[in-house]
């Protein structure tokens, strides 16, 4: 049986490796990456949809140019090409990472971080933003946090008009404040940046990753690490990366995560957020989106959990909301910290051109 497995994986890889001029000995199995054994080494390749595959070689190839190496190489086909259509998939061709933890998971972070920042810097360029678009924009996720924060106010309301509360209700009214005070910071925040900006006609964006994590960061044999899984890659907010990994970092049990504002403080070593980025990083990062898409689905009976897996995604949420909470206010702390700071040194510099 499973040399039968063998020789079927063998037989549908071969008409695409031929591309390659190479033929395989022996194909294991990695859901959409197949590692591939052949006289000329140890591959990968992957499958992707083909609909991701012209921006994604794109944006791979602009970082190669604009002299970003640290990404897993994707061979050339023998007549130039960069991926292979075959049945309808896409496939394309990579070395094989031997992907050996060489170091710790906070040293991991790190580095994969300080490559991040050096991706988003090689890559940066300020774009046309027209003033209209900004203040629609800023004007529509505004009416959407008002409509959650009235969604909130009249869920508090009808529980505790209940003589008898649900479970979830129970613990939602618990959890109340503390929802109700993140939405609260976020709008602020939001409205900082929007005053700040609303003149701007101009925004960074870079080429983010779009889906940073340490399963798409592998080693080689000298322990460098290299991007992969580009797929997703596109022009954009370098928040775009860093937000979604930082809300998967933190979704765990209750902890005071002084790694994540470290591992934020060394990309923005190498890659340092402007005022206004850092305003607006604050504003979605804090956002309880996650919990108050549970109570909704709650109240509109969504879902069909049932009340026991209800309140435990209710309350995974709230060990998320509390997590993102304690980065939030160190980061806001250390904000403070260099504002004041900047004004005390700018104060002394005054005084001294004075004397």
């Amino acid at each position: 049986m499973v040399k039968v497995e063998e020789k079927n994986r063998l037989h549908k890889v071969s008409p695409i490796l031929k591309h390659y001029s190479l033929e395989p000995h022996f194909v294991e199995d990695f859901g959409r990456v197949q590692k591939v054994y052949s006289s000329k080494g140890v591959f990968a390749l992957k499958k992707i949809k083909p609909q991701h595959g012209a921006d994604f070689i794109r944006h791979v190839q602009t970082l190669f140019q604009k002299g970003f190496n640290r990404i897993v190489p994707i061979y050339p086909t023998v007549d130039g090409r960069y991926a292979v259509l075959h049945q309808n998939e896409l496939f394309y061709l990579m070395p094989w990472m031997s992907n050996e933890e060489k170091e710790d998971r906070f040293e991991r972070h790190q580095q994969m971080l300080r490559e991040l920042a050096r991706l988003h810097t090689l890559s940066s360029r300020e774009v046309p933003i027209k003033k209209e678009d900004r203040t629609e924009h800023y004007e529509n996720t505004l009416q959407e946090w008002e409509k959650e924060n009235e969604f909130l106010e009249g869920f508090i309301e009808a529980c505790e008009r209940k003589e008898y509360m649900s479970p979830f209700e129970l613990m939602f009214s618990l959890y109340y404040n503390d929802i109700s005070q993140a939405l609260k910071f976020s709008t602020n925040k939001f409205k900082d940046w929007f005053e700040k900006t609303k003149e701007d006609e101009k925004a960074r964006t870079v080429i983010i990753h779009g889906k940073v994590s340490t399963e798409h960061f592998l080693y080689d044999d000298r322990g460098y690490g290299y991007f992969t899984n580009f797929e997703k890659a596109r022009q954009g907010s370098p928040l775009h990366d860093l937000l979604p990994f930082l809300s998967r970092t933190l979704k765990t049990y209750p902890k005071r995560s002084e790694e994540c504002v470290e591992w934020l403080y060394t990309y923005m070593k190498y890659f340092p957020f402007r005022d206004d980025e850092m305003l607006l990083f604050q504003s979605y990062f804090a956002h309880p989106g996650p919990i108050i898409r549970a109570a909704e689905q709650y109240y509109k009976g969504e879902g069909k959990r049932g009340e026991r897996k209800a309140v435990q995604h209710l309350q995974r949420q709230f060990w998320l909301l509390k997590n993102i909470e304690y980065a939030v206010m160190r980061i806001d702390e250390i904000e403070r910290q260099k504002q004041e700071a900047k004004a005390a040194a700018e104060a002394q510099a005054q005084e001294g051109a004075q004397s």
